[in-house]
């Protein structure tokens, strides 16, 4: 792994955070975690989904908005639809804490059509609706300008600017967005998405750090972890091979968990964590997913 990788650019980040000396390493296990929707079995409900999640040891379930029909219109929910997950989550008591606003892969901000780039920003003022409504605390948005269009100069500076305004948007909401390095090589890092964040500058828009997709770029997790420190609301933990960057089974990866759990440890982290995974094809998938929140504390054993 190239311990320096930076992709050129220059950096002006301490390597070590600021902390105070009277704090101890905590035990992560005590951190909130939560479950991305895609990992669990198919469900008839909202009531299922969130009785799945508590009953596979999870604190809360990170909801999925992605570039699919059927997810994106959820945003275009109905007041009952909205209702009939509300009710969901009072009855059960699990909280749906995030949203990952992946929609934005099809409908960028930066695109090269105004009308893609019109539905953009629907799509980012409903999601802080949807949030608001939800109680949800952390819209997720992905580090790339473009995803199916050429990345230029012109797309992102596009998507920069863009990003100045949806913070803006976030703060009258009330409502962080965590920007997630990608699988895609423009934000592959912390260091790269910390520049971003000095950009837009704005107390709403920090990192949300995805350690499998860190490692498949060839960076060091912990070092970027320890570049991202001040930053992080919140992690995604994902195994990963180096430029394999999805459905890689926990334990069949190279990601270096002892040492990125260690390294959040020394740095006291206490927010949250959700395991990122796919569950297809699986006989038993709710065990699968206990499995990984098993193997995922193991892990984090001090």
């Amino acid at each position: 792994m190239n311990k320096n990788k930076t992709n050129g650019k220059s950096l002006n980040h301490s390597s070590t955070p600021d902390k105070s000396p009277s704090l101890q390493s905590v035990d992560l296990r005590e951190n909130p975690m939560g479950i991305y929707e895609k990992a669990l079995p198919p469900f008839r409900d909202w009531e299922e989904a969130l009785e799945t999640t508590r009953r596979c040891g999870f604190d809360f379930l990170e909801l999925s908005v992605d570039e699919s029909d059927d997810r994106l219109q959820r945003l275009y929910w109905t007041d009952q639809e909205r209702q009939n997950l509300k009710r969901a989550i009072l009855d059960t008591g699990v909280p749906v804490r995030h949203i990952c606003l992946s929609g934005h892969r099809k409908f960028p901000f930066a695109s090269n059509d105004s009308a893609i780039r019109e539905k953009a920003w629907d799509i980012m003022q409903r999601g802080l609706d949807l949030a608001v409504e939800l109680g949800v605390r952390i819209i997720q948005t992905q580090g790339h300008d473009v995803y199916y269009e050429t990345s230029t100069d012109v797309t992102w500076k596009r998507y920069t600017e863009a990003l100045v305004r949806a913070a803006e948007m976030a703060r009258a909401a009330s409502v962080m967005i965590g920007l997630e390095n990608a699988d895609i090589p423009r934000v592959g890092s912390a260091d790269q998405a910390n520049e971003i964040i000095d950009l837009v500058g704005n107390p709403w828009f920090q990192m949300y750090p995805d350690i499998g997709n860190i490692f498949a770029h060839g960076f060091e997790v912990p070092e970027q972890l320890i570049h991202a420190y001040r930053h992080i609301v919140a992690v995604h933990i994902k195994d990963a091979r180096p430029g394999v960057f999805r459905r890689v089974p926990f334990g069949d990866g190279a990601v270096p968990f002892d040492d990125a759990f260690r390294t959040l440890g020394n740095l006291n982290y206490r927010g949250p964590f959700v395991i990122e995974m796919w569950n297809e094809g699986s006989e038993d998938p709710e065990g699968v997913i206990r499995n990984a929140r098993e193997w995922v504390h193991s892990r984090m054993e001090p």
